[in-house]
């Protein structure tokens, strides 16, 4: 009962935020995440503190963690549908200036960050994995949702929309080589004859995905689109469902979590554009509706404010929000000015890029999991992640003025939403 009385409500608030800030002129996705903090200690705890621990009782708190999971291997495999290789391959010396700037300048920065964090915070864990994945917290640009935020800004395909795109993806595709990366590190406690089994282990089963299983999967998806007439029957989609879930099984017994096998199962499969459409009526509505605001809110379980206590915390909380911003906004922008755009454009980019959102909520669960990123720290990254996404369109808001994008602006979507309300 006290679970069915959870999801009430996480999926009934979740749509009615969502619904909210896209009336205030914010994307549904900001909503939702606002959801699912509020639900958490930090702000229902607060008020209410009896009410909150009776609801989310800690006892729940395992059924909860496996929803989550599950879920998030589902919202894995989509956007590993949905992302756009065809980018990588077609960048222009543009995207690769901002995309490079927007990953070296940040996981530099975050280096020397998470060294003095460490000390800073007294923080009882590995140093090494600690610093790997503060750098590594530091570079990722959350494509879906800057996706989902072009598109309400009816900016998708404009000139600065394609090109922030273009750059998220070849930021996102980086970005997760070196969680992946830093995930096998961690696990083998850098020992060199583990780490190399490890890392071995990845190569293979990457490899196996593209040279093997990608043919037999593109015959597959083929016949499955014929004998449906360009729809996923019920028989396709259950095959669909064990194949990733045993691509996860495998990443997860590699020791790289499994929503990596999840998100490469999807990936393989990005250029079947009748087969994704057919997989999205499925799927994504239902994906997008129970199970990503089950993710937000049970990482909002693991935000809570009464872990940051005293004044290091609150230093260290404040200088992740101005170093994430000056290492991915401030490196972008001047990558994009140097490239021949305006500054309020190469501004305009740089915020674009700046918006980290599901995918640093995504990097965060997955550090807090392995035990390198402790609660107080979680919260300060949680809290630069919903700082950098919700910054988005009060600042391109102002950059737009007066430029030919403020046309393309007004017609949205987001603004007609906000009109009407």
């Amino acid at each position: 009962m006290r679970i069915i009385i959870q999801l009430i409500l996480i999926v009934g608030c979740a749509r009615a935020a969502g619904t909210l800030f896209k009336r205030i002129g914010q994307p549904q996705v900001c909503g939702e995440i606002a959801a699912g903090l509020v639900l958490g200690p930090s702000i229902f705890g607060a008020l209410l503190p009896h009410a909150q621990r009776l609801l989310f009782d800690p006892a729940t708190g395992a059924h909860l963690s496996v929803l989550s999971e599950v879920g998030l291997i589902f919202i894995m495999f989509l956007i590993g549908l949905e992302f756009d290789f065809g980018r990588l391959a077609g960048s222009t010396r543009t995207a690769f200036s901002i995309s490079a700037a927007g990953i070296v300048l940040p996981f530099s920065l975050g280096i020397p960050l998470g060294r003095w964090m460490h000390s800073q915070m007294n923080l009882h864990v590995d140093r090494m994995g600690f610093t790997l994945f503060v750098a590594t917290a530091l570079s990722i640009t959350a494509m879906p949702v800057l996706g989902r935020i072009l598109i309400e800004f009816n900016m998708n395909k404009t000139r600065l929309g394609v090109l922030a795109m273009t750059a998220a993806a070849m930021d996102d595709a980086v970005g997760w080589l070196l969680l992946a990366l830093i995930s096998v590190v961690v696990v083998a406690q850098f020992h060199p004859g583990r780490l190399m089994l490890s890392a071995a282990e990845v190569v293979i089963y990457v490899l196996t995905m593209i040279v093997v299983v990608r043919p037999l999967l593109l015959r597959w998806t083929r016949r499955v689109m014929r004998d449906s007439g360009g729809e996923l029957s019920t028989n396709a989609l259950a095959q669909l469902i064990v194949l990733f879930f045993a691509s996860a099984m495998i990443t997860s017994a590699i020791g790289i979590f499994s929503v990596f096998g999840a998100f490469v199962m999807g990936g393989i499969l990005h250029d079947q554009s009748e087969f994704r459409a057919a997989v999205n009526s499925r799927m994504r509505d239902f994906v997008t509706v129970f199970f990503l605001p089950v993710f937000f809110t049970y990482t909002g379980l693991r935000t809570d404010i009464g872990s940051m206590s005293g004044r290091p915390a609150l230093i260290a909380g404040a200088v992740v929000i101005v170093v994430a911003s000056v290492g991915k906004l401030g490196g972008c922008s001047v990558a994009a000015k140097l490239n021949g755009l305006t500054w309020r454009e190469a501004l305009a980019v740089g915020t674009l890029m700046n918006t980290r959102g599901l995918m640093e909520l995504i990097v965060l669960n997955t550090g807090y999991d392995l035990g390198i990123i402790p609660k107080p720290v979680f919260f300060v990254f949680v809290v630069m992640a919903v700082v950098s996404t919700y910054m988005t369109v009060p600042v391109l808001r102002l950059l737009f003025r007066g430029t030919e994008l403020q046309a393309e602006f007004e017609m949205s979507a987001l603004m007609e939403g906000r009109r009407a309300a």
